[in-house]
């Protein structure tokens, strides 16, 4: 007759009906040596190292996925040739002269208006369930979100140097040089990295992302076109004036054009980072409020 060992399953037992039921097999130590990793346990990744890492996971996106890139090349393209050649005759005399003034501001509005996209991942990787993977991992809570703002300023610089070319192309000459259109272009990467985060909370609010871009088009367009981008204030009304004086994106643009024009304005430079620091303050509470929360 053979008899049971520590390690063989305990024997079938009939209950009080007849049927068969198994007891509870306990695992002796020997058995959970074998099974689990006799190696030590690897730290958990700085905060920089999650968000660096979830940054690269947002550009592999556009590597599979290189249409994602129309945003910050075909349109910028489209929207400095077209304002360039619809408004330039009439407005200052000449197309050159017009350009001189609009292409930072048509560089503000392009990046400004592609931030959206930021909440549109967002609530896409919500509605595919990417996030619940995302939060029973062990690193910084907020990296997750900070990897997709990371991934999106590559995007902002991608549409800054383009039509910076375009420009070029077509004859603006920035008074600023080098060193003056490098520090506009990371004026604009930093006021939008703080941007997004607006639209990072709409994508955990919302329920489609449909939603998430008819929200943030409804918001984007008055700030952009009711701005000093395509004309000078001072032909507005009083209360029009009124409104682009406590714009942020009119306070970046004026920031934007004076650097890149050389005539550098220290007051505007410092008011876009404020707004860029008060952004972040709030609406980056807010999102990981309810990120936490989802």
């Amino acid at each position: 007759m053979t008899t049971a060992t520590s390690a063989d399953p305990a024997p079938k037992q009939s209950g009080k009906d007849g049927d068969e039921a198994e007891d509870t097999y306990t695992p002796t130590a020997e058995t959970l040596g074998a099974v689990l990793a006799g190696v030590e346990r690897p730290q958990r990744p700085s905060p920089l190292s999650a968000s660096l890492t979830f940054g690269w996971r947002a550009m592999l996106k556009i590597k599979h996925v290189p249409e994602q890139l129309f945003d910050v090349t075909v349109f910028p393209i489209m929207m400095t040739l077209m304002f360039t050649y619809l408004f330039g005759g009439a407005l200052a005399g000449s197309t050159s002269e017009y350009l001189q003034f609009l292409l930072p501001g048509i560089m503000v509005m392009s990046v400004v208006m592609t931030t959206m996209y930021t909440g549109v991942a967002v609530n896409t990787d919500i509605q595919k369930g990417v996030f619940d993977r995302f939060r029973t991992l062990p690193v910084w809570r907020p990296a997750a979100m900070v990897g997709y703002l990371l991934g999106d300023m590559l995007r902002y610089a991608m549409a800054s140097v383009v039509i910076l070319i375009v420009g070029l192309i077509l004859g603006y000459r920035p008074e600023g040089g080098v060193l003056g259109v490098a520090a506009a272009i990371l004026l604009l990467i930093v006021f939008s990295f703080a941007f997004s985060w607006i639209w990072t909370m709409f994508g955990l609010m919302l329920r489609s992302e449909k939603s998430v871009m008819g929200i943030s088009m409804l918001v984007l367009m008055p700030m952009t076109f009711l701005s000093n981008i395509l004309v000078d204030p001072g032909t507005m009304p009083g209360w029009l004036q009124a409104f682009v004086d406590v714009s942020p994106v009119a306070h970046l643009v004026e920031a934007a054009r004076g650097l890149m024009d050389g005539n550098v304005d220290t007051g505007e430079i410092t008011w876009v980072l404020v707004a860029s620091a008060v952004l972040v303050a709030v609406f980056g509470t807010l999102t990981m409020r309810l990120y936490n929360r989802k």
